[in-house]
């Protein structure tokens, strides 16, 4: 890579993990249904007024069901999932957990499409899980409200998971960005639900969590997409996705250095079994080797 697109990837690796803390600053103030609607509010602000500079087409009416369907689940139930199990778990822990969208990826697309997960994927699978599990006995805190937060991030990664499982057909026809601000504003429809209450807690709330979700709606929601877009067409997907493997560890430095979060040995342990996990689900087997390369490079995230 070079200095600008290694810059980007960095960037990437940065924002998101910035997020998780970010998160737990902001339910200090805000009710979790709340924070993940103002969050989006505002990154949806953000990205109409950039689709209306940028006179950028709506999408094809035939779209637009599966759009709102993505939308929901890749940023609704995402967002507000995670912010639900943030109530519990610690900021760096739940990039633990978010790390393991890919093996949810890996799993539908072996159900719902051609994709085929190779024995050491369904190993690395089991690895991964395994490292869930040692993430929930090392959380430090009581057991019952820890496993409600750990089932509503692990519900959020797997809403995100549709979302990359899917949305290949449609980034290639609308590219990453303009297909991203369809779904993040579709997902924000849904999430009006949790309007009546958000203008109160705004008003009540501290300065430092107000910030705090202003920032997650105008730079972790909006802004990775902008750059992975940029990695991916000077490097390749492959290259460009890695990023999500590297979020965590960026997430834990970060709650460390703003929170005061120290995760315990055991979740750590965990995390280590989680990301080694993720890594080999990625691992093609000889079954998959004509099929990789007949369809090198197709994967957009």
């Amino acid at each position: 890579m070079n200095k600008r697109v290694m810059a980007a990837f960095m960037m990437t690796v940065l924002i998101w993990g910035s997020a998780f803390p970010g998160i737990k600053v902001g339910l200090q103030s805000f009710s979790p249904e709340h924070l993940a609607l103002f969050r989006m509010l505002i990154a949806s602000g953000a990205l109409i007024l950039l689709s209306w500079v940028r006179r950028i087409e709506l999408p094809d009416i035939k779209d637009v069901p599966v759009i709102l369907l993505l939308g929901f689940l890749g940023f609704t139930v995402y967002h507000t999932g995670l912010s639900f199990g943030e109530q519990t778990v610690s900021a760096g822990v739940s990039s633990l957990l978010v790390s393991t969208t890919p093996i949810f990826s890996a799993i539908l697309g072996t159900l719902f499409l051609k994709d085929r997960l190779s024995k050491i994927g369904w190993i690395g699978s089991f690895v991964a899980f395994l490292g869930v599990v040692l993430i929930s006995f090392g959380t430090g805190s009581s057991f019952s409200a820890i496993s409600i937060g750990i089932v509503w991030i692990l519900i959020a990664a797997f809403g995100e998971s549709f979302f990359f499982t899917f949305e290949t057909n449609y980034i290639k026809k609308y590219g990453i960005i303009q297909f991203n601000i369809y779904t993040i504003i579709a997902g924000t429809i849904f999430m009006m639900l949790f309007l009546p209450g958000l203008g109160t807690e705004i008003r009540e709330a501290s300065t430092s969590s107000t910030l705090s979700v202003i920032y997650l709606g105008l730079i972790p929601t909006i802004i990775p997409y902008f750059s992975l877009a940029y990695v991916i067409s000077k490097a390749g997907a492959t290259k460009a996705t890695s990023s999500l493997y590297l979020t965590p560890a960026s997430a834990l430095l970060i709650s460390w250095m703003w929170l005061g979060e120290v995760p315990t040995y055991l979740s750590v342990f965990g995390g280590i079994f989680t990301l080694v996990g993720v890594g080999l689900s990625a691992v093609k087997g000889p079954e998959n080797d004509q099929e990789s390369v007949d369809s090198a490079k197709q994967a957009s995230t």
